[in-house]
């Protein structure tokens, strides 16, 4: 199987060429991505523990789901594609804010993202992709928040970054 290509973006999020994923992050060059927060009507947010196997940031805690979107794709279809192939459902999405942020990792690859994120709403439970995800929970936005600041390990970078500096875009009542 071919891998996965993302869009690589100027700090204006205009696409300037294709690469390789995990070429893109061993180099650590600016690309488009997108983070997924779905609430229920309680107004917690769905997390994610990414699988095990993951090649960056495995078993830690984000997002309801994330990912590149690809040639052609908006935002919004991206992230419909993407909540189905790893949280086995699909809702309606709304984009909220965006921002770039660099994130190093310990096996040397670096995420330098653009990243769109977007809110969407879902009351049942997912079907997950075990190849994708190891564990899901529903949690008040205050719980994580202080979860984060008691144990900021267990948390992915931009989840953590999308907490401190982006609250606000995330913080949504239905």
């Amino acid at each position: 199987m071919k891998e996965e290509q993302v869009i690589l973006v100027n700090e204006n999020d205009e696409p300037i060429g294709l690469m390789p994923k995990m070429e893109a992050h061993e180099k650590a060059l600016l690309h488009r991505a997108f983070s997924v927060f779905i609430f229920n009507d309680k107004k917690e947010l769905m997390i994610q523990q990414r699988a095990a196997h993951k090649y960056h940031s495995p078993l830690l805690w984000t997002n309801t789901c994330c990912s590149h979107q690809r040639q052609g794709e908006s935002n919004i279809e991206a992230g419909k594609r993407r909540l189905q192939e790893e949280m086995g459902f699909v809702a309606e999405l709304k984009e909220t804010t965006s921002f770039i942020y660099k994130a190093p990792f310990d096996n040397g690859l670096t995420e330098h993202e653009f990243d769109h994120i977007m809110v969407g709403y879902f009351n049942d439970e997912p079907n997950i992709n075990p190849d994708e995800v190891a564990d899901w929970k529903w949690m008040s936005l205050e719980a994580v928040k202080e979860d984060i600041a008691q144990q900021p390990g267990i948390y992915t970078e931009w989840f953590k970054i999308i907490f401190d500096k982006f609250y606000q875009h995330i913080n949504v009542t239905k």
